[in-house]
């Protein structure tokens, strides 16, 4: 986004309101963050440590986000050194969450599904090597826009400053052609993953005849997980949403880019303690002690069967 193109006043309330956003999506997710680090009980559990990698996955990419917003308007010009590497981190947490969501309905399908190899299958040490597979696997490609800019530019290019923008630093056709590639690669096996396992585990809540409300749980976090990919995946129809509206009202251009990044890269970060944190009692319990006694001197004592 231009800042030239907003008045003073314009551009102030705009950052001051996707800082603000940014301040308080971040302080309620380090809450759970912090009831994660403090509570051993959920050290043991595959599925709190995913969780808890989406929610960390999120504050980064958050911060990145917002940094890129005022530094647009701040710093307009940026070195183009800092500017790779703040796009690089922020392209790998981008495709991280939709890697982690299918990581997540996995573990979910094999609970109720498998639950005799769950134990075996999902142990902390497998999950924390999946996670650093994710890392692996959504790094790697975004590390190949690096090499693509070496092939085709000079490597003077790095000391020159450019409006940090993707499109700006990566906006080749090897770029482009990367980015179709391994997106719709990694998007299609998500989806797959969470269709697989959504009906796997249909089918089992309809077979069973006990514990039918964990099935059903399952089932429910599972379709959760394909509402926060449909959002994820504003980030990439925004440029088509926003031709549309820019075409119809293009005196509004900035207001509609605005309310864009909002939506796609903002408001999504949210969703990850709402939809699985507040959904789930054990850890909502732990995070309504930390909110109501303090951050620091609140003590939870878990439950028997927690443990």
């Amino acid at each position: 986004m231009n800042s030239s193109r907003d008045p003073f006043e314009d551009a102030f309330m705009k950052n001051l309101v996707a800082v603000g956003l940014g301040v308080i999506i971040t302080y309620i997710n380090g809450i759970f963050v912090i009831a994660f680090l403090k509570n051993p009980v959920f050290y043991t559990d595959t599925r709190y440590i995913l969780y808890i990698h989406l929610v960390i996955n999120d504050i980064i990419m958050l911060c990145l986000s917002v940094t890129l917003y005022v530094l647009s308007y701040a710093l307009p010009f940026l070195n183009v050194t800092i500017c790779s590497a703040l796009l690089l981190f922020t392209v790998t947490t981008s495709e991280n969450t939709p890697l982690n969501l299918a990581a997540m309905a996995l573990e979910r399908y094999i609970a109720i599904c498998k639950p005799l190899h769950h134990h075996r299958l999902c142990s902390v040490n497998r999950t924390y090597v999946l996670i650093g597979l994710i890392w692996f696997l959504t790094f790697v490609p975004a590390l190949a826009d690096l090499f693509i800019v070496l092939v085709n530019e000079p490597i003077s290019i790095f000391s020159t400053s450019v409006i940090c923008y993707s499109k700006n630093v990566f906006g080749t056709n090897q770029h482009l052609i990367r980015t179709i590639v391994v997106e719709s690669l990694y998007l299609s096996f998500v989806w797959m993953t969470l269709i697989f396992t959504y009906f796997k585990v249909f089918m089992a809540a309809k077979a069973a005849t006990s514990d039918q409300v964990s099935a059903r749980k399952a089932r429910n976090t599972i379709l959760l997980h394909g509402l926060q990919l449909l959002l994820c995946m504003l980030a990439y129809v925004t440029p088509l949403i926003n031709y549309f509206f820019l075409a119809l009202f293009p005196k509004h251009r900035t207001i509609f880019m605005y309310f864009a990044y909002l939506v796609s890269n903002v408001i999504p970060r949210l969703l990850s303690p709402l939809i699985y944190g507040v959904r789930d009692q054990k850890m909502f319990r732990y995070v309504r002690m930390y909110l109501m006694c303090g951050l620091f001197n609140a003590k939870v004592i878990p439950k028997a069967n927690e443990t």
